[in-house]
């Protein structure tokens, strides 16, 4: 495989689950409408609708939009006037929520009677959706966005307006179509088609804010363009507690995996009881000043969501971001709720030396380990930890056995310090040409939490001329591993994964993320999946590039991916994003 070596040195530069759908039929008619611990609510007639709706346009042939049976977006220039923007202005009262939920989600559903290639974003807003005719003012922070209109109800996640009880006014912009896009409102003569909102939450133990609206940012920002970066939805600050096990009701957004037990709860070893973990390797550069904070917040912000795990690459220096993690970057990610990933190398990368495992299990750098055993103590959550990731790449560090070896001794360290709270993972590339070495290099149950490889779907990266689908990149070694038996019983993860493009098929990236899900939750083993988006992953030409948001398509599938209800579970570090 000819990225091996190559993408190394580049990347190192408690509560129950409840469900209810909320209406609101009126400004005065919302109490009764809240119904709890059912595993599906899918009645739209008793479903909330919007207490006022309107469009903000400054055009006054639009008369009286806050009476009219449709909704309106459009950019600017709109069917040739370039000072036609109108955006959708809908309004919830929000007051049945429990003063103990947690983990509030929040789905804006809106009807529309066409297709239509146009992106729609929501957005928090200040507007007052019971205007006639309000101008459009400066958009809050981005919520969720749409890459294409479809006939029927669109959804939304608006998960960052809802904090608790109270009113809250959602925004909808348009790009990418220069008509108007006409949206059903809260006076269509059929109830059927009036926006919705349908909430989930948890039942925790502590008392719930009221519902605010976001403040938008101090600077005009324009609608984004398929290649635009929105901004990012302001993160919750709760301090980090170890998540445990307990007996929710069924979560309605996703089928129970096989085997896992209620939705909405997290093991000791951080295994979601549904669905998976999305995550996020995102490399800095000096050309954002190393900021590893920033790195990965201008992805979140270009799809639209906060990811669960964040993978991160550190070195046995015990200095500086790549030795003494976790450093600010990961200690603010964690405070904001995403779990972190330390994947642990026996190099130091400002030098380049290379430890041999033998260096390691020698105890020449006890110290370096009992340091980094002691931070992670520190930490007190659970964290994803590994040591010398795809070691059947590393032959200058010794044999198989010596990884072994070296592994355990590691292992054993961080028990003697406490430092119960690091959940190992054990990560192989899974190549088939190394499947006979697979069972050498496992250093045993007792030793590893979960069981990780590194699926790709290199094409022509690699010389290949073999388009792989999500199913057949992840399907190879999680069907050796269960043939084999190796880490039977234990979650799996994607510690890396990515996709090519298609230099045949422009669309081809994008299908292959909307797919991605699917392929997911036809290997329900995995319970994390990491993207790899580094450039430095093979040479970057032009039918040659890995990362996830190299084209507006692209982003658009990956963004698409992460709104499946699978890929969205509570951490229980915070409120999902």
């Amino acid at each position: 495989m000819t990225r091996r070596g190559v993408h190394r040195l580049t990347r190192y530069t408690g509560s129950r689950r409840r469900a209810a759908i909320l209406g609101v039929l009126s400004v005065g008619v919302v109490a009764g409408l809240v119904a709890t611990m059912m595993p599906l609510l899918a009645d739209d007639d008793a479903a909330l609708v919007a207490v006022a709706d309107t469009t903000a346009t400054t055009v006054p042939q639009d008369g009286d939009n806050g009476a009219k049976t449709t909704l309106a977006t459009c950019p600017a220039p709109c069917d040739g006037n370039p000072r036609g923007t109108r955006d959708a202005v809908i309004r919830f009262a929000v007051t049945d929520l429990p003063a103990t939920a947690v983990n509030i989600r929040a789905t804006l559903r809106v009807h529309t009677w066409r297709d239509a290639a146009a992106a729609v974003t929501a957005y928090a807003s200040t507007v007052d959706a019971g205007q006639p005719r309000p101008a459009p003012v400066e958009l809050g922070d981005v919520l969720d966005s749409v890459s294409t209109v479809t006939k029927g109800f669109n959804e939304w996640d608006v998960s960052g307006l809802v904090r608790g009880n109270g009113t809250v006014t959602v925004a909808l912009a348009q790009t990418g179509l220069d008509t108007r896009i006409y949206w059903a409102s809260r006076e269509n003569r059929d109830p059927g088609l009036h926006p919705r909102l349908v909430l989930s939450y948890d039942v925790g133990t502590g008392a719930s804010p009221t519902a605010s609206v976001l403040p938008p940012t101090s600077a005009p920002a324009a609608p984004p363009t398929p290649s635009a970066t929105p901004r990012t939805e302001p993160p919750a600050t709760p301090s980090p507690t170890r998540p445990t096990a307990t007996t929710p009701a069924p979560d309605p957004t996703t089928p129970p995996a096989s085997g896992s037990g209620r939705c909405g709860t997290v093991s000791p070893i951080l295994v979601p009881s549904c669905g998976a973990w999305w995550g996020m390797y995102s490399p800095a550069s000096a050309g954002n000043g190393w900021d590893h904070g920033q790195s990965v917040a201008d992805v979140e912000a270009q799809v639209g969501r906060r990811f669960d795990v964040v993978h991160r690459y550190h070195d046995f220096s015990n200095s500086g971001s790549n030795g003494a993690f976790p450093d600010a970057y990961q200690q603010e990610q964690m405070r904001q709720g995403r779990i972190p990933f330390f994947a642990w190398e026996s190099r130091v990368f400002s030098t380049g030396t290379v430890l041999t495992w033998a260096d390691v299990y020698s105890g020449r750098h006890d110290a370096t380990i009992d340091a980094v055993a002691g931070r992670i103590r520190a930490i007190g959550s659970p964290v994803f930890m590994g040591f010398d990731h795809e070691p059947e790449d590393e032959p200058a560090k010794g044999s198989d056995a010596d990884f072994v070896r070296a592994w355990r001794y590691v292992h054993d360290r961080f028990e003697r310090a406490g430092a119960d709270n690091a959940v190992w993972v054990w990560v192989m590339m899974g190549w088939s040409g190394h499947h006979h070495r697979y069972a050498g290099l496992y250093p045993g149950d007792r030793y590893v939490d979960w069981v990780g490889y590194d699926p790709y779907n290199f094409h022509v990266c690699n010389g290949s001329t073999v388009w792989k689908s999500p199913h057949d990149t992840v399907g190879g070694f999680y069907r050796w591993l269960d043939e084999n038996g190796i880490g039977a019983g234990k979650p799996r993860m994607l510690a890396e994964f990515g996709t090519n493009l298609h230099p045949d098929d422009p669309a081809a990236k994008r299908r292959w993320f909307e797919q991605f899900p699917a392929a997911l939750k036809a290997h329900p083993k995995i319970k994390a999946a990491i993207y790899f988006n580094s450039p430095g992953m093979t040479r970057k030409t032009s039918t040659c590039d890995m990362t996830m948001n190299h084209d507006a398509a692209a982003l658009a599938g990956f963004a698409a991916a992460g709104r499946d209800s699978y890929l969205r579970q509570p951490t229980g570090l915070g409120t999902p994003g």
